[in-house]
């Protein structure tokens, strides 16, 4: 098994979901607003009702993988990769399975 490995930009980019004008966009937005704009989409899609989708105690997890993703993303190695995020490599390598970002050879 090995890590997953891949730019978030580049493949959201590639994919067609992010443009340029996108990017600059975002860059010029707090992470908190860009949470509760995605929130909102999400809930008027189902006409605001979120009840039973337990998001408050789901952020914890959600946040927690997309700083992995941004991790893998941004370091070149699995030490690199735990101290951007201030953890142990053990503690490093726990959430990698526990995110599933391991991929068969």
């Amino acid at each position: 098994m090995r890590e997953v490995k891949t730019n978030n930009i580049y493949s959201l980019t590639q994919k067609g979901i992010l443009s340029n004008e996108l990017l600059v966009l975002i860059s010029n937005m707090t992470l908190e607003d860009l949470i509760a704009i995605k929130i909102e989409l999400s809930s008027s899609h189902l006409k605001n009702r979120l009840f039973g989708l337990d998001i408050w105690k789901k952020i914890d997890y959600i946040t927690k993988e997309a700083l992995m993703r941004v991790a893998i993303s941004c370091t070149k190695s699995n030490s690199e990769a735990a101290r951007f995020l201030g953890i142990t490599l053990n503690d490093y390598r726990l959430n990698l399975q526990k995110f599933n970002m391991y991929k068969e050879q």
